[in-house]
């Protein structure tokens, strides 16, 4: 039995050199931003959790938050949590109101360690990516990579 299968939607050569030169610009700007942050003594998967719990207004966050954050399964989640555990970077905490869950929370050691980066990776991404746009290229990127995110995130 055969399947009746449109014919696949080629890129054409516009397509290809913008599609190409995304991939590209990404693979290597994440390479220039993860290395600015390993010279300040973190990993990305590091930076990508002490964000959202910087700018928690208790510090700290429901477990399955965090992961929805980062946009990482729990098993992922959890082995970067326990390393950042005995970094000292994060604590977990039990959750008083639900035995299951579990919180989070940046230690004071955490903070600083976000801190001591932040100034540097802003730099980074200004310096390698904002200040090559001017604000109506920065609109547009904006509005392409929301309308994409609405496409391609996974729902609650």
């Amino acid at each position: 039995m055969t399947e009746n299968k449109a014919a696949p939607r080629w890129l054409d050569g516009t397509e290809s050199r913008m599609w190409r030169a995304w991939i590209d610009m990404h693979r290597h700007l994440d390479r220039v931003l993860e290395q600015n942050l390993a010279d300040a003594g973190m990993s990305m998967a590091d930076f990508v959790l002490l964000v959202p719990l910087s700018e928690s207004p208790e510090g700290q966050l429901r477990a399955r938050d965090l992961g929805a954050e980062a946009g990482w399964d729990r098993s992922r989640l959890s082995h970067q949590i326990r390393r950042m555990e005995q970094r000292g970077l994060v604590a977990r905490v039990d959750c008083e109101t639900d035995a299951r869950g579990t919180f989070i929370r940046l230690t004071p050691q955490g903070r600083a360690a976000i801190e001591a980066a932040a100034p540097g990776h802003v730099e980074s991404v200004r310096e390698n990516f904002l200040d090559l746009l001017d604000p109506s290229e920065i609109d547009l990127i904006t509005a392409v990579a929301e309308r994409v995110l609405e496409r391609v995130r996974p729902r609650a």
